[in-house]
């Protein structure tokens, strides 16, 4: 009979070290994205706003006099906003500094994407130590499984920019939301590095675990670009809005720096449709896991409840804009009940619910 090998403390404390210093540098990237949006908007944003809404008043003024000229009636319809390309396809320029026109902000978003990069080396670092203390994968309790999600979220939001995605603009609400994750990881959910109940030492731990991480991770970046596209969106038909509903400075200076409404829709939907075979994998690959524990493949269990619950919501989401065209506001809120789904299983479930999962505490 094989026992499991006790915690190794030092590298245990390790980890802990890490895990604090990147929450350090994280908040050191925190305050450059900001430097990075602050000084970005001291520049020619608010006048390509109102370049904007000139083009969307100078198309509706049009459209009226080749409906006159032709003897038609004169159909007023919101005209398209249309941010000028650049580099490409890109209809901003990469980074919300650079986009604001400022080589300033331009810098300060590249020191922030800099900082990012060194936080997450040493948080992954923290992670890996993390798994070396106990030899086991590092997500065997809630407390893992946020610094794990939190470190995968940043790896592919890196991976994307190295990728020469143009996805700057991620930075500041992703930077934003690790730091509360790590907070609420270290301070609410924190366990002492131990080994497995004997349910957990299985090979599916690896395989079933990680895929959610991964799935939960790509999905967060779609949740983030869902979420902006309402706000963009919002702005695009606020500009195209007669006189009087003209969105505010601030909206103008912050919103104008994000790519178009259509292509965050795009991304939104291009991530959530990429990831969502891995997430049915994940569902899959916990039922075989269960029969083998358990000796049943369903249980109707909380935690299986509730993933079964977020596979139909991204099913759903997924199958309209396929099927039904959805586009959009109405796609942009069902991906973000999706993902809500997504969080109630992995956080709401485990702490407030008590199932055949609770075992491995919060």
């Amino acid at each position: 009979m094989n026992i499991a090998a006790a915690a190794n403390e030092t590298l245990a404390h390790n980890s802990n070290l890490l895990v604090y210093s990147a929450m350090a540098v994280y908040t050191l990237a925190f305050l450059a994205h900001m430097a990075e949006w602050v000084f970005g908007s001291r520049s020619k944003v608010g006048r390509t706003a109102a370049a904007l809404t000139a083009q969307a008043k100078a198309t509706a003024t049009v459209s009226v006099h080749k409906a006159q000229q032709q003897g038609g009636t004169a159909v007023l319809e919101r005209p398209e906003v249309i941010t000028k390309p650049v580099a490409g396809s890109r209809d901003v320029p990469d980074g919300p500094g650079a986009a604001g026109g400022t080589e300033k902000g331009d810098l300060y978003g590249r020191i922030a994407i800099s900082l990012t990069v060194l936080s997450w080396a040493l948080h992954v670092g923290g992670v890996v130590t993390r798994a070396l203390s106990v030899e086991r994968a590092p997500w065997g309790n809630m407390y893992e499984f946020s610094t794990t999600f939190a470190s995968v979220a940043v790896g592919l939001y890196l991976l994307l920019l190295a990728l020469k995605k143009n996805v700057r603009w991620i930075g500041l609400p992703l930077v934003t939301t690790v730091l509360l994750d790590l907070g609420l990881a270290v301070s609410v959910l924190y366990t002492a590095s131990d080994q497995l109940v004997p349910a957990l030492h299985s090979y599916w731990l690896w395989i079933h675990v990680s895929c959610a991480i991964i799935s939960g991770a790509a999905l967060y970046l779609g949740a983030v670009s869902a979420l902006l596209f309402l706000f963009r969106d919002s702005y695009e038909a606020k500009l195209a809005a007669p006189k009087g509903k003209q969105p505010g400075a601030f909206a103008s200076s912050v919103l104008e720096r994000l790519p178009s409404a259509a292509s965050l829709d795009k991304f939104s939907y291009r991530v959530n449709a990429t990831i969502f075979p891995l997430w049915t994998f994940t569902i899959i690959a916990g039922s075989i896991w269960a029969e083998a524990a358990w000796g049943r493949y369903w249980g109707w269990d909380p935690k299986e409840v509730w993933a079964f619950i977020t596979w139909v919501a991204y099913a759903t989401y997924l199958h309209a804009r396929a099927t039904a065209g959805w586009k959009g506001r109405r796609a942009a809120w069902l991906g973000l009940i999706g993902f809500v789904c997504y969080l109630i299983n992995y956080y709401g479930v485990n702490i407030f619910v008590t199932g055949l999962h609770s075992y491995a505490g919060v």
